[in-house]
């Protein structure tokens, strides 16, 4: 592996944000496992005990604590938890019409790419004429839960709602923190109306997950609880799940940009920059094989960080959370992305789709300059919601059957029952199940 003068590197940076550059492979490894585990040492125990007081409290005094919580966190006392069905549609036709269209393209383009995920029922014929089979069903109410901290996050109503609607969920419930005046982002309500949501309520926080998962006097209990938040709602989620389904625990958002000599400087720097800006423990890497680029890289984020409005999140998160690292081939750069599993992987090189048959751990491949991850979070089709933290190791996007689940269906005839039964017997006796084995020997026509 190349190694670069990390020092010029931070040179050119001034005072400015400096990513880290690595020096190796293995300085590289080191650090990548560092960003993969970024928030495993911020979950304090006050964190924890946090959460388990406000879930208790709300299972047992209901909506009196989700008051007294959004007072508390969220600055307002509200009269009414949920949003009227008139503020929503009203949140809709005040939407500007570009930004209307803009809201129906992603919500089209979403929709049919997940109608394409709808999984098909089994049904299937033995050798004994035993019918055998496996049915699919949506859930009947899903939660979903819609962050409104740093920035407003309609694309997130979007792809969390759209794939519920399409696995035909009864009941969609939205809960989403307000401003200290109680209103929710009037862009956030807009998706929330075109994409099937049946109440929105306006809270947040561990509270909210709290409602979702037990129900409350006006909010439903739901089956399915999705979407992303802050380490309280993620906490949460892992505590209620069992009572309720959820979709994951979502960390820091990443992007992993693999380059060759093929990439444009201003691209990569853009691609970066658009993950950092979420959050201060977002991270953007770059692996490249060219060494130009790895050396301009830090000039070309200062220069488009100027007059940034996100700048100070962009700073901590390329100074904490940013990595370079030079390869002598591609092949060296798959093998550090499959190792870093990373959320978004993004390949601008000569032959993307080539090499993305080499990738095996990856929440989204987005391959060639035309393809920048933005793409992805807004309309693309695939779903955005996608495993952090190296988890796209063992696991996939949000999607249609997050909010379904399958029932076995099995019929077996009396000839089908005659064929199998002894070996039933033999295995129910291997164990030491008495009863299971005189299930089968009562109903055997010898024995009756």
């Amino acid at each position: 592996m190349q190694t670069i003068d990390k020092d010029e590197v931070e040179k050119t940076f001034s005072n400015k944000p400096v990513i880290k550059v690595a020096k190796n492979i293995e300085e590289a490894k080191s650090e990548l496992k560092r960003i993969t585990e970024r928030t495993s040492g911020n979950v304090q125990d006050e964190a924890i005990k946090l959460v388990k007081d406000i879930l208790k409290k709300v299972q047992d005094k209901g909506d009196q604590a989700l008051k007294e919580y959004t007072s508390r966190f969220d600055g307002f006392l509200p009269e009414s938890l949920q949003v009227s069905s008139d503020s929503i549609l009203k949140a809709w036709e005040e939407t500007p019409k570009e930004l209307q269209d803009s809201l129906l393209l992603a919500k089209k383009r979403i929709e049919k790419f997940h109608s394409l995920q709808v999984p098909k029922n089994i049904s299937y014929t033995g050798p004994n004429g035993e019918s055998l089979g496996r049915r699919w069903s949506p859930v009947e109410n899903a939660g979903i839960y819609i962050p409104g901290g740093r920035a407003a996050y309609p694309s997130t109503v979007l792809m969390n709602a759209i794939p519920a609607y399409v696995a035909g969920v009864n009941q969609i419930i939205m809960v989403s923190p307000a401003n200290s005046r109680g209103d929710i982002n009037q862009t956030v309500l807009a998706a929330a109306h075109i994409t099937g949501v049946n109440k929105v309520f306006r809270i947040g926080g561990a509270q909210a997950i709290g409602a979702l998962a037990n129900g409350t006097e006006s909010i439903p209990k739901v089956d399915v609880i999705t979407g992303p938040g802050n380490i309280y709602v993620t906490l949460a989620k892992k505590s209620v799940y069992g009572k309720v389904g959820i979709d994951s625990l979502a960390g820091p958002s990443e992007i992993l940009i693999i380059a060759d000599q093929s990439a444009k400087l201003e691209h990569v720097a853009s691609d970066m920059l658009a993950q950092s800006e979420h959050d201060p423990l977002a991270s953007a890497i770059l692996i490249t094989t060219d060494k130009k680029l790895a050396e301009k890289l830090p000039a070309e984020i200062e220069r488009q960080l100027t007059n940034h409005p996100r700048l100070e999140i962009c700073k901590k998160s390329i100074e904490e959370w940013g990595l370079v690292a030079i390869c002598n081939d591609l092949e060296t750069c798959v093998k550090l992305s499959d190792a870093f599993a990373p959320e978004h992987l993004e390949l601008l090189v000569e032959q993307p789709k080539q090499l993305s048959k080499s990738i095996k751990n990856a929440g989204a491949i987005f391959m060639g300059s035309w393809s920048p991850e933005a793409i992805g979070d807004y309309l693309g089709g695939p779903n955005h919601t996608l495993p952090t933290s190296g988890t796209a190791r063992f696991a996939g996007a949000l999607g249609v059957e997050t909010f379904m689940k399958n029932t076995s269906l099995i019929d077996f005839s009396k000839e089908a029952f005659n064929e199998t039964k002894n070996a039933v017997i033999e295995l129910a006796k291997s164990e030491g199940l008495h009863s299971h084995a005189e299930s089968i020997r009562i109903r055997d026509s010898k024995f009756c």
